[in-house]
């Protein structure tokens, strides 16, 4: 009888025991499960350059031609997208990454020397420049310091007389740039222009205004006709791009459907994002 007592009285204590273990256990497994499913529904932000992609891809450029070749059409879209010649890209690129090689652009992708600055929230590179372990932005791809270079010069008030001059006057760019205060180099304009001239970059921008002109020669045939489509209202925070991806249109089509000679946009603005067929 008492060895049955003393059994009992064990086997509660071991259920007493283990009870509250198993009870932590479970809340631990349950507190996992929340976390991976929050990971999971977490949607990157619209246009973050450090998250898409998710691994860093490098380009290995052999020489200047080879880069040319790579870059010239990003360089092409960017002048359409935001009016800054692609001459000027190219040669910006080639000067300020060493053609793809140089230790900033292997290690960040920053083909333009673009500085951190006040605001930045993406991933740093620490290179000496000016002065030792400057900050610097660091990319995913390469495709998205052109797009920060456009949008850096786009967007900075000092820069904005470069946008009244010709599509084509990769001169009166290169000067601009340097009286801006883009680089302190004195001799920044006559490189740019060197380049440009000894690669032929300025060609590049003719096959912009050309094919500019063409499309616009298509929309003067169609503008009578009424363009039907689903209606967008452009909300604070908007940009061509954000709308863009979200209906699965690139910026050119989203700006051609909307006849847009000009990347901003105004808060209420209506967009079509879908033409008809």
């Amino acid at each position: 009888m008492t060895k049955k007592i003393y059994s009992i009285v064990f086997l509660v204590l071991m259920l007493m025991s283990c009870g509250p273990k198993k009870q932590v256990v479970a809340s631990e497994r349950s507190k996992e499960r929340s976390r991976k499913k929050e990971i999971k529904e977490k949607k990157p932000r619209e246009w973050e350059p450090n998250l898409i992609p998710e691994k860093f891809v490098y380009f290995d450029i052999t020489s200047t031609e080879h880069y040319i070749q790579t870059f010239q059409e990003i360089a092409k879209q960017n002048m359409i997208d935001y009016g800054i010649p692609s001459s000027i890209t190219l040669a910006q690129g080639i000067l300020e990454s060493a053609s793809g090689k140089g230790e900033l652009t292997r290690k960040s992708n920053n083909h333009f020397g673009i500085k951190c600055h006040k605001g930045w929230t993406g991933d740093r590179a620490y290179h000496d420049d000016d002065e030792k372990g400057e900050c610097f932005r660091r990319y995913n791809h390469p495709m998205y310091s052109f797009s920060d270079h456009s949008l850096f010069l786009s967007r900075r008030g000092r820069y904005a007389f470069l946008f009244k001059l010709r599509k084509d006057d990769y001169k009166g760019w290169a000067r601009g740039l340097r009286k801006a205060g883009y680089a302190t180099d004195k001799k920044y304009p006559q490189k740019l222009i060197a380049l440009i001239e000894r690669y032929e970059l300025y060609r590049y921008d003719r096959e912009v205004i050309k094919g500019n002109r063409n499309r616009a020669k298509k929309e003067d045939t169609k503008r009578h006709l009424p363009i039907k489509g689903k209606m967008y209202v452009v909300a604070k925070g908007d940009t061509l791009y954000s709308i863009s991806k979200k209906y699965g249109l690139t910026v050119s089509e989203l700006m051609e459907i909307n006849h847009l000679n000009t990347t901003n946009l105004n808060v209420g603005q209506e967009l079509i994002i879908k033409s008809s067929k």
